[in-house]
This record gives C-alpha cells, structure tokens and sequence, in this order.
C-alpha cells in the first residue's frame, strides 16, 4: 500500500474538459460558452445535437463572443459558474 501516492498526473477523477463558443460576454469576469454534443438517439439511432449553455470564469476578461474557447471543470465560483476557461482557440472574426 505504500506505492499508493496520488500523483496529480495519473490520478483517475480528472477535470472535464469542453471546447464551445462565447455567447455572451456582458458580465464581469464570466461568459457564457454554448457547448454543442452530438449523441446517438437511445432508441431510433438518429444522432441529435445537444446544446449546453455553461457559465465560465474569466478573470482577464479575455474572452469576446463568437470566439471558440476550451474550458476546464473547477470548483463553484458561484451558483452558476462551475467551469474555468483555460484558452482562446480561435478569435471571433
């Protein structure tokens, strides 16, 4: 049991990490980043698309809508926020 150390690196729990598009950037230090999924319908097989809206730690407000974005999974900032964004992709043109 001693070789049990939990290395961060290797640990099984790891954050989530999504890639979306800025929505809306009108409030401090959040934005809200619309992810889109693709999933297989469970009975009829048709593969439908999922939007999820997620409120998103901005500290630099760096951020600006229409840029696509990957965000990483943290702890509550806020009622909302439970998402930190972690870079800017590809800027809004």
């Amino acid at each position: 049991m001693p070789d049990q150390q939990a290395d961060p690196a290797q640990r099984a729990n790891r954050r989530k990490v999504r890639e979306g598009l800025v929505v809306s950037d009108g409030m401090d230090a959040t934005v809200v980043v619309a992810v889109v999924e693709r999933v297989r319908h469970p009975r009829y097989g048709k593969t439908v698309q999922r939007t999820k809206r997620l409120f998103v730690h901005d500290v630099e407000n760096t951020a600006r809508v229409g840029d696509r974005v990957r965000v990483v999974e943290t702890r509550p900032m806020s009622k909302l926020k439970r998402w930190r964004l972690a870079e800017v992709l590809e800027r809004a043109r």
